[in-house]
C-alpha cells in the first residue's frame, strides 16, 4: 500500500511559527513556574492563548463544527512534537491533557445538552477537566478489575469509589469518571462513564499525590495528580456519558489518539535533550580534547539520532494509519510506538544527563526533571509490558504451526522438496557427470 504523510507549505509555515512561539514565549515560563500559583499561570496564559486563537491553532484536535481545526492525527503529531518540548506549551494551544482527550469523548459520546454545558466551555478555555479511572487498589494495566461502582437509583445513579492519579482534578471544574455499572456483563462491557461536577456532594479531593516527577507536596496546580474519594455521590440521568456499559469502547477512542500525541511530545523532549547533548560535546574538555572527539560520545549522538528518527517515522506512520483507516486499524502501530517511544525518550535524556555529569544531575539544568518525567512514560497509558504483549499477540495471529511441527525453513525437508521440484534437471546434471 502506498503511504504518505507529507504536509502542505501553508501548514509548514504554521509549524515554523509554533517553533518560535514555544521557544520565545513558553520556555521562559519554566524557570519561574514554581513561584507561581495557578491563578498567576492562568494570567500568563491568557494573552498567549489569544495569539494561538488568532493563528487558527486553538483546539486543533477537534473538527471545525465543534470549534476545532480538524487537523487529523498526522498534523496533530507534528504539532505535538513542537509542544512537547515544554510541559507548559499544550495549555497555550487548548490541547493539553486531559482536556483534549475529554473533549474528544464528549464530542463522540455526549448529548447536545452535555456538549453545550461541558464541551463548549471546555474548548473555550473557560472550564478545566480531569479523567478519573486509575485506582490505588487495582492494577491500572487491567481496567476490567475496576472497583468503583455506580448503582442505579431511580432514573439516576449513586457513585462510590476510590481513585487516584486523576490528573488536574484539583483544578478541574468537572470529572469524567469510569465506574462499573454492569457487574455481570462481559469484562469490557461492565463500565460506564459519568460527568461529575467537582463540587458535587460526596466528591472529596483528598490530595495531590507527590510523584517522582513532582516530589514536593503541592495542591491545585496544573499537572498534579489527585487522589479522590467518591462517597454516595448522587447523579442524575444527565451524568451518564454515552450508553451504559460503553465506557471501555469510549475510552479506546480517547486513548488511541492520546498515545500518538504522547509519543510525539516525547520526541519534543528528546530533541531538546539531544540539543543539550550535542552542545555539551562541542566545548567540554576531558583527557586532552573535547568530548565530541571521543568515540563513546559520538556513539551516543549517532544512536540518539537514529532512535529519534525511527520513533518519529513510526509515530507518524501510526498517525497516518489512523487518519486513513481508523483507530482500530492502527492498534498494533500505536502499541509499538508507545513502548518504543518511551524507551527512546529515556535513552536520549539519560545520555544527555550523563555527558553533563554533576551539572546534569543538578537542578541547574532541566535534564534531571526530564529524566524523572521520562521514567513515567513506561507505564502510563498502559505499561510497556502490556503493549508488547498486545503487539506480539496481533503478530502471532498471522502465523500457524507447521505440519507435523517441522519448521517451515527446515533445510533437510526443504532439500527433499527441492529435489522433487528439480528432479529432471538434477537427473540431467547427474547423467552428464
Amino acid at each position: 500500500m502506498a503511504w504518505d504523510f507529507s504536509t502542505d507549505p501553508e501548514f509548514e509555515e504554521q509549524l515554523e511559527w509554533m517553533r518560535a512561539f514555544v521557544r520565545e514565549e513558553i520556555w521562559p515560563i519554566e524557570p519561574v513556574a514554581s513561584d507561581l500559583d495557578q491563578a498567576a499561570l492562568d494570567r500568563i496564559y491568557a494573552p498567549l492563548q489569544e495569539q494561538v486563537k488568532r493563528r487558527g491553532l486553538w483546539a486543533a484536535h477537534l473538527p471545525p463544527d465543534l470549534g476545532g481545526q480538524g487537523f487529523g492525527q498526522v498534523k496533530l503529531g507534528l504539532m505535538h512534537e513542537i509542544l512537547g518540548s515544554s510541559p507548559f506549551a499544550p495549555n497555550a494551544f487548548g490541547n493539553q491533557a486531559p482536556d483534549s482527550g475529554n473533549s474528544e469523548i464528549l464530542a463522540l459520546a455526549g448529548t447536545d445538552e452535555q456538549k453545550e454545558r461541558w464541551l463548549q466551555p471546555l474548548l473555550a478555555g473557560d472550564l478545566k477537566s480531569a479523567f478519573s479511572m486509575t485506582e490505588p487498589e487495582t492494577a491500572g494495566s487491567d481496567p476490567t478489575e475496576l472497583r468503583t461502582r455506580a448503582e442505579r437509583d431511580g432514573d439516576g445513579w449513586v457513585l462510590n469509589g476510590h481513585k487516584w492519579f486523576s490528573s488536574n482534578a484539583s483544578i478541574a471544574d468537572f470529572l469524567i469518571v469510569m465506574a462499573v455499572t454492569e457487574p455481570d456483563a462481559r469484562p469490557h462491557q461492565r463500565a460506564s462513564m459519568f460527568i461529575v461536577p467537582v463540587d458535587t456532594p460526596g466528591v472529596t479531593i483528598v490530595r495531590d499525590v507527590p510523584t517522582m516527577e513532582h516530589p514536593a507536596e503541592s495542591f491545585g496546580k496544573l499537572g498534579n495528580h489527585a487522589e479522590i474519594l467518591y462517597e454516595d455521590v448522587h447523579l442524575g440521568p444527565e451524568a451518564l456519558l454515552g450508553e451504559a456499559g460503553a465506557g471501555f469502547l469510549i475510552a479506546q477512542h480517547r486513548l488511541g489518539p492520546g498515545r500518538i500525541h504522547h509519543c510525539m511530545r516525547w520526541l519534543g523532549v528528546s530533541r531538546r535533550a539531544f540539543d543539550m547533548l550535542c552542545e555539551r560535546a562541542t566545548y567540554r574538555r576531558a583527557q586532552g580534547g573535547v568530548l565530541g572527539d571521543k568515540q563513546t560520545v559520538q556513539n551516543w549522538i549517532a544512536d540518539s539520532a537514529a532512535q529519534m528518527q525511527a520513533a518519529r517515522l513510526m509515530t507518524l506512520h501510526a498517525a497516518w494509519v489512523m487518519d486513513t483507516q481508523g483507530a482500530s486499524a492502527a492498534r498494533k502501530e500505536i502499541s509499538l510506538i508507545k513502548f518504543y517511544g518511551a524507551g527512546v525518550l529515556h535513552d536520549v535524556v539519560d545520555r544527555a544527563l550523563q555527558i553533563h555529569g554533576a551539572l546534569g544531575y543538578s537542578t541547574d539544568m532541566p535534564l534531571e526533571a526530564m529524566y524523572r518525567y521520562a521514567r513515567a512514560a513506561r507505564f502510563y497509558d498502559g505499561p510497556d509490558e502490556v503493549h508488547r504483549q498486545s503487539v506480539a499477540r496481533q503478530i502471532l495471529r498471522g502465523y500457524e504451526p507447521p505440519a507435523d511441527e517441522v519448521p517451515t525453513e527446515h533445510v533437510p525437508t526443504r532439500r527433499e522438496a527441492s529435489r522433487r521440484k528439480f528432479a529432471d534437471l538434477l537427473e540431467a546434471v547427474t547423467a552428464n557427470d
